[in-house]
């Protein structure tokens, strides 16, 4: 039988031993996205109407530039695909 007063199903504490390395460096970059992500949601937040405008613009503009690109891409070929 098992011995239920020494059975630990899971670790919920701290680790004894500070990160270091690659390992710390991660942690760090998670902690900076998780900020950064929080000041953008803070600031959609207080201003709707500006982050709407500002994607809309930004997906036009994005739009508009794989058109032209696309657009110069056939142009520039000898081979007619569509009859």
């Amino acid at each position: 039988m098992v011995d239920k007063q020494n059975l630990n199903a899971g670790f919920t504490g701290t680790p004894t031993e500070q990160p270091e390395g690659l390992t710390k460096v991660a942690k760090s970059a998670a902690k900076e996205v998780q900020r950064e992500a929080y000041a953008v949601v803070s600031g959609v937040r207080e201003h709707p109407h500006t982050a709407s405008a500002l994607l809309l613009t930004t997906g036009i503009v994005a739009f508009g530039l794989g058109y032209f690109l696309g657009r110069s891409s056939v142009e520039g070929s000898t081979r007619k695909y569509w009859r």
